[in-house]
């Protein structure tokens, strides 16, 4: 897990506590026979009576094997990312609610993260009684995306006294 997607996990699991909803991370009993668990679950059942669990990922659309895809439509490698990850762990469909979280580097999220977080965010105003909730979780995803954007920038640059000559 790149540290983008663990500090938007960090603020998802930070949002499902402020809804009042105990997250668990990595529990044992989601490893598939292939070995592989997303970043997080919780416990309460959330649709049709089932836990959720959910696997956070950040698309860097100006990857090599992205470009073609994310030149022609904003948010289309954020789907791409979605369909992966429901291929990934399709054995955790039969007992919980998977959730892909997608961003793209570049701020667009897959419409099923999209729609997620405003479920998310209704359930934390109902806790709270804060009708501004709804805007605070996508600004919040909205300022990791620039914070990470600017690292990966900033890592494009290199001190001529790094380099071995």
């Amino acid at each position: 897990m790149s540290r983008a997607e663990y500090v938007l996990n960090e603020c998802i699991s930070r949002a499902f506590r402020a809804a009042g909803i105990p997250v668990k991370k990595k529990t044992a009993d989601l490893v598939q026979s292939d070995r592989k668990r997303p970043s997080s679950c919780y416990l309460i059942p959330w649709r049709r009576g089932r836990p959720l669990a959910w696997n956070v990922t950040v698309c860097t659309t100006v990857a090599a094997f992205y470009l073609t895809v994310a030149s022609h439509t904003a948010g289309a490698v954020a789907e791409q990312a979605v369909d992966r990850k429901c291929s990934k762990y399709i054995e955790l469909s039969s007992t919980r609610e998977f959730q892909p979280v997608a961003v793209e580097s570049h701020g667009p999220l897959s419409d099923t993260t999209a729609s997620s977080l405003q479920e998310l965010d209704r359930k934390i105003t109902d806790h709270s009684d804060e009708p501004l909730e709804v805007q605070f979780l996508f600004q919040r995803v909205s300022v990791l995306a620039q914070r990470f954007n600017f690292i990966l920038f900033r890592e494009t640059f290199f001190d001529e006294d790094d380099t071995d000559t």
